[in-house]
């Protein structure tokens, strides 16, 4: 039988496959996180006719004789190029911007998705369109985030903020260098009782009559609250306007509201004094009422924030995402899923940012397949496996004239 023929088939095998793929593709073309599909073609294997010869003194060497028995696939290779990100402004859609895959659980599978689309179930657990999992690195009660791994995100919206008592104060500005001696400069900061309530202090900065000193009188302007230590502070500046008294300063509060006392260290090491005006200020001050969970958003390094009724903003979760040495060797799942294969390499966990893409909120990664460059891939393959249709056609007649030999 002729050898063309089984090329023929082959051939026409092999571009039936890269039209299954092309097909796949361009079904996917709108399907978030996709990643297209590539089929590479190698020869399968030649027959010797003779071998090669070496050259001697009297006569050339001669090359092989080989006739090829057709093709066969090299490769289907998933191209984790990126996609282009669409802005949605939903708050739960988050892209990829860069290397990386978030993870997700289903049941005891670790899997990995480009797509962000995610959804609230009714546990509160933030989850894929297929209902898997998403993971993150878990946050305790101070807010720090815990790395030594992954667990469940959960949202759940009737989270409340206790209220916390303050126990830092911080301040900066300038007091003006060249006052009258006597000069005074005020300052109202609100800090909170361990119940949330509002504490008002008044603090009074006065010009000494030397050029570098200024004196601190701090008292509270709430009924039931009084200073009982460090309502006195001298502050001394050097020649280049640098605070040199030692901070932070304690200040001890008495309260009588039923709430407990207060110790509130109050820096004011910023506080400058240059020949401008004195702009002295509140910069930052702890502590915070009760608060009631009314949004929250994810940053760019994978934050779940959680903004409260108080105006305060918690960290929740934070998204963990996972890079590979050889992403393409992934072996998709379904569902816009990955799994780990044994060419892959392990999965590298972290977070967004930290030798890995960006995240991108209110976005979702498309898919990175090219329609002009499928279609006419497409065109290629319709022609090769034409092609191939006529060498068995060919080969058919040749033996039908060797049937007709004999008549």
């Amino acid at each position: 039988m002729l050898r063309s023929m089984y090329s023929g088939i082959s051939g026409m095998k092999n571009f039936q496959t890269k039209l299954d793929v092309i097909g796949n593709n361009i079904a996917n073309v709108n399907t978030y996180g996709y990643k297209k599909g590539r089929v590479t073609f190698q020869d399968l294997m030649n027959q010797t006719v003779s071998g090669a010869s070496r050259a001697t003194d009297n006569r050339g060497g001669q090359n092989a004789m080989q006739v090829g028995l057709g093709s066969t696939l090299g490769s289907i290779d998933s191209i984790q190029t990126q996609g282009s990100l669409q802005t949605t402004g939903r708050s739960l859609d988050v892209a990829v911007s860069g290397d990386g895959f978030f993870m997700v659980r289903q049941g005891n599978n670790a899997l990995y998705t480009r797509a962000g689309n995610f959804y609230l179930d009714s546990n509160g657990s933030l989850v894929t369109g297929g209902g898997a999992l998403v993971q993150g690195y878990p946050v305790d009660a101070d807010g720090v985030v815990n790395r030594s791994g992954v667990a469940d995100i959960k949202i759940d919206t009737d989270t409340t903020m206790a209220p916390q008592a303050t126990t830092k104060a911080a301040y900066n500005g300038n007091l003006k260098a060249t006052a009258a001696a006597g000069t005074e400069v005020e300052i109202e900061t609100k800090v909170k009782d361990s119940q949330g309530n509002d504490i008002s202090l008044n603090i009074t900065l006065t010009k000494e009559a030397g050029n570098n000193s200024w004196t601190a009188d701090i008292s509270s302007l709430t009924n039931g609250v009084t200073v009982a230590g460090g309502g006195n502070l001298s502050f001394s500046f050097d020649a280049d306007g640098k605070l040199t008294t030692a901070m932070p300063h304690n200040l001890s509060l008495t309260n009588s509201n039923g709430a407990n006392d207060l110790d509130i260290k109050m820096d004011f090491s910023n506080i400058t004094q240059f020949d401008s005006s004195s702009s002295a200020n509140t910069d930052t001050v702890n502590g915070n009422s009760e608060g009631y969970l009314e949004s929250f958003n994810i940053g760019s390094s994978g934050e779940v924030n959680g903004v409260f009724s108080n105006g305060e903003v918690r960290v929740l979760s934070q998204l963990a995402l996972a890079t590979f040495s050889n992403p393409g060797g992934l072996t998709k799942a379904g569902n816009n899923l990955f799994q780990e294969s044994n060419n892959s390499g392990l999965p590298n966990m972290g977070t967004a940012g930290d030798g890995r893409g960006s995240l991108q909120s209110g976005s979702l990664e498309m898919s990175n397949v090219d329609l002009s460059e499928e279609f006419t891939e497409m065109i290629t393959a319709q022609r090769g496996f034409q092609a191939n249709t006529r060498i068995i056609t060919t080969s058919d007649e040749i033996l039908q004239e060797l049937v007709n030999l004999k008549r």
